[in-house]
């Protein structure tokens, strides 16, 4: 009896000759080396992918049976980052998902290129990314693309392309939130202390901000507004400094995260100050740090754990080729009033 002929095995000097390259130039793209001009790395991609080429590591990963995904953080040590990662990992827990965490913020040194990244993704047998609160390079989402994997960003630092999932809260309904409920108190001189400036969210709040002030007929002063740093405590600190140093302080602060307000606090109880009853005080996030802090912290609240668990679900969709009905999931935040707001002392 005839014995069926075994289809031949993909290898790298088959792709070269087909994409008309190299082997060497072959191992570079697959190695996610840079060196490489884009037009032949595009064809060196079409070749692997047409020879259904797998790298070793990358078929030593088919055995495995379990869903694998990578989330990507700025930092780790935030209230912020520890509920959604707790979103993401309960949703995991129950769909059978084994989850990678890495830490990707500014001042984190990297080996990893743009295509060695995604390439380590697909070598890894991984079905996606969740990206947290950080930057995702045009490079980055190129590489991605090329080789399909899905990306999902929670409250991302740049706008994401039209086709990458977004998740985040409604920053700009919450920013107008805030500022009214201190508007309601009595407050007129309202200051706005936010984070790293051109983040989305961040401009959001701000002009959320902006509009609660501009439909009381209270025009926006500048010295008012300060951004620039980043979402951590030590903006808070600084922006409360130089809130003081102005000729008439303001009497509320909207800052635009709990952390940023810790550092409000903390400056205020520096100088002698009282929270509400020097000056009131609202965060955003809602998270447990501002719960348990000293006043309690009235903030606006996100949903966190269900944004994590929202970004988990739409990134698994696409991982089995499921079509979304949109690219952008946004959930409802709301004020929780706490201790540190009242009426102005004047």
């Amino acid at each position: 009896m005839a014995k069926t002929a075994r289809p031949a095995k993909a290898t790298l000097a088959a792709v070269a000759l087909q994409a008309g390259v190299s082997t060497p130039t072959v191992s570079k793209v697959v190695n996610g080396r840079e060196d490489v001009a884009p037009e032949t790395r595009a064809r060196i991609l079409t070749a692997l992918e047409q020879a259904g080429y797998q790298s070793p590591v990358q078929r030593r990963s088919v055995a495995r049976t379990s869903t694998v995904i990578e989330v990507v953080v700025d930092v780790l040590t935030s209230a912020y980052t520890t509920e959604v990662l707790d979103g993401i990992l309960q949703f995991a827990a129950a769909e059978d998902v084994e989850v990678l965490v890495s830490v990707a913020g500014p001042s984190t040194p990297t080996v990893h290129t743009a295509e060695r990244r995604a390439q380590r993704m697909v070598d890894e047998g991984r079905a996606g990314m969740i990206v947290v609160t950080s930057a995702f390079s045009e490079a980055q989402m190129h590489a991605f693309r090329r080789r399909r994997i899905p990306v999902v960003v929670i409250d991302p630092l740049n706008p994401p392309p039209a086709d990458v999932v977004s998740v985040g809260a409604t920053n700009w309904a919450g920013g107008k939130a805030a500022t009214e409920h201190l508007l309601e108190l009595g407050h007129r001189r309202i200051a706005y202390i936010g984070g790293i400036e051109r983040a989305e969210c961040n401009q959001a709040r701000l002009h959320g901000y902006m509009a609660a002030l501009a439909a009381h007929g209270i025009s926006v002063d500048p010295q008012y507004i300060i951004s620039g740093g980043r979402f951590r405590r030590d903006s808070g600190v600084s922006g409360m400094k130089a809130l003081l140093g102005l000729k008439k302080p303001p009497t509320a602060i909207f800052a635009g995260s709990d952390s940023i307000a810790l550092g409000v606090l903390s400056e205020a109880a520096h100088c002698g100050l009282k929270v509400p009853g020097d000056i009131s005080l609202v965060g955003f996030d809602g998270t447990i740090q501002g719960e348990e802090c000293v006043p309690a912290l009235t903030s606006v609240a996100q949903p966190l754990e269900e944004m994590g668990r929202a970004a988990l679900r739409s990134l698994l969709r696409q991982a089995r080729g499921e079509v979304l009905d949109s690219h952008r999931v946004e959930l409802a935040t709301h004020v929780i009033v706490r201790e540190s707001t009242a009426a102005p002392a004047d």
